[in-house]
């Protein structure tokens, strides 16, 4: 009966009032989207046409490159034609090219291309080149291009090394610095003939990486083995790779004939007064030009070389053009059966030989 009583103070759902509830939550919903919507065009419409997450490409810009050639150590001229090199290839951040060599090479190898097929003619070009590698020489010396190496471990494949046993020393390549060993080819004799050192000899190893750093190791024999390259050598990896004094200029391991002739310095007479003169003897002799850059090179010979001599240098490059450079012998050293090492200290080199010198050691012109 209570219960009966009660019911009456229960009112019955009104249709209409649910209907303007769920009208009115759909209008909330669908303004929400709209801001939504409107908030995104917009956004879209400042970055042209670009995602937020996408950031703009980055402009070339002569401030920021001037200010980097200038912590370089490179003077106003020197400034313009780095710019004319990236300016061209439209390099965006010069700090991360001039701080990786071979990208580095890769434009300044194109400006050369570039100048090759432009120039007016073989003076300009010459005197375009020269203030080229001007350039990249200076960037070379300033350095940090590469890390310490502090293991065997680090030396990359196919780097030109120098192996000394004892009084003899011999051009090799490495092979591989993965594994138990670090592989080295065997070194050769005049002949062309492997020498197969015997396992516990103590051996050096030196060479220079392409940003011109120089390291030595001391280690021995392993092994004997082949590879597809031919006989190689096992040295025991070594942590205790020691810098050696960094080169001021690069240079490039190679295998060139050449003749060279010795100079002499006579006084002449001229009128009252003695002049000194360099007379350049009628004989040549035969070599093979071993390692070269624009600031020497050596020379394996079988002539009698004597330190102090002066010494007129001819070699040929591709397309048969001859150039010549005078040097003078700072030491010898005789490099097992192959004959005498002569190492040259260039006094006087013409700019076009200077130009291939230095097109040869950074690799923008094949010698072969």
């Amino acid at each position: 009966m209570y219960l009966l009583q009660d019911v009456q103070y229960f009112k019955e759902d009104d249709p209409a009032q649910a209907a303007i509830l769920f009208i009115g939550l759909g209008v909330f919903v669908l303004a929400i989207l709209i801001i939504n919507l409107v908030k995104k065009g917009v956004g879209g419409s400042m970055g042209s046409g670009r995602s937020r997450s996408t950031p703009a490409p980055r402009k070339f810009s002569a401030f920021t490159l001037y200010r980097l050639a200038g912590s370089y150590g490179l003077n106003k001229d020197q400034a313009k034609v780095l710019e004319y090199v990236f300016r061209n290839d439209e390099v965006t951040d010069p700090a991360r090219v001039m701080s990786n060599p071979n990208l580095l090479d890769r434009h300044f190898k194109r400006a050369y291309e570039r100048i090759e097929q432009t120039s007016e003619s073989e003076e300009d070009m010459q005197k375009k080149f020269a203030l080229l590698f001007s350039v990249r020489n200076t960037i070379e010396s300033a350095g940090g291009f590469q890390g310490n190496i502090t293991s065997t471990t680090q030396v990359s494949e196919n780097m030109s090394a120098v192996i000394t046993t004892g009084r003899d020393s011999y051009p090799v390549r490495v092979i591989s610095s993965k594994g138990m060993n670090l592989l080295v080819e065997c070194p050769r004799n005049a002949l062309g003939t492997p020498i197969r050192l015997p396992k516990g000899t103590r051996v050096s190893l030196s060479f220079f990486t392409k940003s011109s750093k120089g390291y030595s190791f001391d280690s021995h024999v392993a092994g004997l083995g082949d590879s597809h390259d031919g006989p190689v050598i096992q040295l025991a990896h070594s942590n205790r790779a020691k810098a050696l004094t960094q080169r001021r200029f690069r240079r490039k391991r190679t295998t060139m004939g050449c003749y060279f002739s010795f100079v002499r310095v006579e006084e002449v007479k001229n009128g009252r007064k003695k002049e000194k003169k360099m007379v350049v003897d009628r004989n040549r002799f035969k070599g093979s030009i071993t390692d070269i850059s624009i600031g020497g090179c050596a020379i394996v010979t079988s002539a009698v070389v004597n330190a102090g001599g002066r010494l007129k240098i001819e070699f040929t490059q591709s397309g048969g053009m001859t150039s010549a450079a005078l040097g003078q012998v700072l030491r010898t050293n005789r490099s097992g059966t192959i004959g005498t090492v002569a190492h040259v200290k260039f006094l006087k080199v013409p700019r076009r030989t200077m130009n291939i010198i230095n097109a040869m050691v950074f690799e923008y012109y094949d010698e072969d």
